[in-house]
């Protein structure tokens, strides 16, 4: 409808929909169809015929290890649990209370995995981070890295810098935030989200509602179910950057790669023993041009998200974080999956997600 409510006259209309399908100037286009376009682009270079947020069930794998992979196409799930007499997590490089210094924020990948010791070195109330790299890491946005902002596609310098500092935000409300993480809703987060993307809208309704795997919150927020784990201390360790190109339409992409720390305790009042769960997300954003797609100013339209969990669960779809301590590992059957150190920055998403294939669970080296 035109303004006054008078009808688009329908010759009108086709020159439109002509213009958009040309990618004409000044017909914006709609973010879902920028999202299925983002997906075929990743299709045609991982090889999968796969429509958007389609998916591919993970093989289940019994075991104390747990690596479980839940593939969409610009959606990626990656699970692993820790297996006792396995880990070697617990005697990490890094120290903790203050023995090393705090490393420098990542500035680009590593070329190897940190280093581990010898001394074991079991995490406490008082030092959750003990024997783990994360000790040296930077408390919350303090280990995500920030780039310097400069003019990019349909950005200022200016326009730019907000943008890169919007993006934290997010980061900061879907995988920092108390209330979240207490299993709160992320609304500061999914304000940020462009409302116009439908199917992503879609998404983010059903799973809160009833989450699966092909809805699961955790893609994107990390939450814990407050009547069963409790966060140990103020402190969740991150390490991470962020980095950004022009996109298409002049778009401003902005992907960010970040490892957070989680250290929790049983709910129940006293309990003392302290687990880790250890999330990787990758996060790829788009920062549109209000001119050529629909969107509303100060969102972003999402483009793909992985994500890699240790101790967090393995096919349990239940919308939280469910990490296991030593009880429950004790009961667990063996593991046969493959070995993944959970702190290997070195690896690029892509090249982890492709190198695990279809395999459905398997065994954390470390906590």
């Amino acid at each position: 409808m035109g303004k006054g409510g008078e009808s688009i006259p329908d010759e009108e209309w086709e020159r439109f929909l002509r213009e958009a399908e040309a990618g004409a100037e000044g017909a914006p286009e709609e973010p879902s169809a920028r999202a299925r376009m983002v997906a075929r682009r990743l299709r045609e270079e991982t090889g999968r015929p796969e429509p958007w947020r389609s998916h591919q069930p993970a093989r289940r794998q019994r075991g104390k290890g747990w690596y479980a992979i839940g593939l969409l196409v610009a959606v990626a799930l990656l699970v692993v649990a820790v297996a006792p007499g396995r880990v070697v997590g617990w005697f990490g490089g890094g120290g903790g209370g203050g023995e090393n210094a705090p490393l420098a924020v990542e500035s680009e990948l590593p070329d190897q995995p940190p280093p581990t010791e010898a001394a074991a070195s079991r995490p406490t109330l008082e030092q959750p981070f003990r024997g783990s790299p994360a000790a040296q890491w930077g408390d919350g946005t303090a280990g995500i890295g920030l780039p310097e902002a400069r003019a990019t596609g349909w950005m200022s310098k200016g326009r730019v810098a907000q943008a890169l500092q919007k993006t934290r935000d997010f980061l900061a409300a879907s995988s920092l935030d108390p209330g979240v993480l207490r299993g709160e809703r992320p609304g500061k987060a999914i304000a940020l989200i462009n409302p116009h993307q439908q199917d992503v809208q879609d998404y983010l309704t059903t799973a809160f509602r009833a989450p699966s795997r092909k809805n699961d919150p955790l893609l994107l927020f990390s939450r814990f179910e407050k009547t069963k784990v409790r966060l140990v201390g103020d402190a969740v360790k991150a390490r991470g950057r962020i980095t950004y190109r022009e996109g298409k339409r002049g778009a401003v992409e902005v992907t960010t790669d970040v490892t957070y720390v989680y250290p929790v305790v049983r709910a129940a009042a006293g309990s003392d023993e302290v687990a880790r769960t250890i999330v990787r997300r990758e996060v790829v954003m788009s920062w549109d041009d209000p001119a050529k797609v629909v969107v509303e100013p100060g969102t972003f339209s999402l483009v793909s998200y992985k994500v890699d969990t240790t101790n967090g669960g393995c096919d349990t779809f239940t919308g939280y974080l469910t990490p296991e301590f030593s009880a429950e590992r004790a009961a667990s059957p063996p593991g046969d999956g493959p070995e993944v150190d959970p702190y290997d920055r070195s690896m690029s998403m892509e090249t982890r997600m492709r190198e695990a294939g279809d395999a459905g669970c398997g065994t954390a080296t470390r906590s």
